[in-house]
């Protein structure tokens, strides 16, 4: 970035709280960096995992739990509800985070992993980021090109703990116009 996104004028690296960011020259707009949130299900049936077999890079032809990216004024859990229905076909219902991933890169990436409750539908592929769907016993999975993350998350929906994350339900903050936080905002220990 060279320019400001609020007032168009040129940016400068300053120290705001002890880190050098993009900062404008004219006004208060500060850059904070790049983000993105992606969402990833585990939807259980019978004991199967729904799995989508990527048509694309990264990770093309291995078998992944459906997920994708939140989009901007859209709730995390509309989010991964309407990614599953996307790439399967399938309805499912949040139930519970069971994982967070973190990769601080040149674009800071926080996965959320969601255990969901099937509702209703055949797995459908939506012939462009899956090219087939199903659900898949852990025998049947040790038999396909599972990614490894998606085998990580499985083993986590699948073995009972007594410990884990939890949606904080509770609104903790509000903003005064800059933003709100309200339900679904974080995660904690139980």
């Amino acid at each position: 970035m060279k320019y400001c996104m609020e007032c168009g004028s040129a940016l400068a690296k300053k120290d705001i709280d002890g880190t050098e960011r993009l900062a404008c020259t004219a006004c208060s707009f500060v850059h904070w960096g790049n983000y993105s949130i992606g969402v990833g299900a585990l939807v259980v049936r019978d004991d199967k995992v729904l799995l989508v077999r990527r048509a694309i890079e990264p990770g093309k032809g291995k078998w992944t739990n459906p997920g994708g990216y939140i989009e901007q004024l859209e709730p995390i859990e509309d989010t991964i509800v309407r990614e599953v229905y996307e790439e399967s076909g399938i309805r499912a219902k949040v139930q519970e985070i069971i994982a967070v991933r973190d990769l601080p890169t040149n674009v800071h990436n926080v996965y959320i992993a969601f255990r969901m409750d099937y509702v209703e539908g055949e797995p459908v592929p939506d012939g462009v980021e899956a090219d087939a769907a199903g659900f898949f016993s852990l025998e049947e999975m040790r038999m396909m090109p599972v990614a490894t993350f998606t085998e990580w998350l499985v083993d986590i929906a699948m073995t009972p703990r007594k410990e884990g994350l939890s949606a904080d339900k509770q609104p903790v903050a509000s903003f005064g116009g800059f933003g709100y936080a309200v339900g679904k905002v974080g995660a904690s220990c139980r």
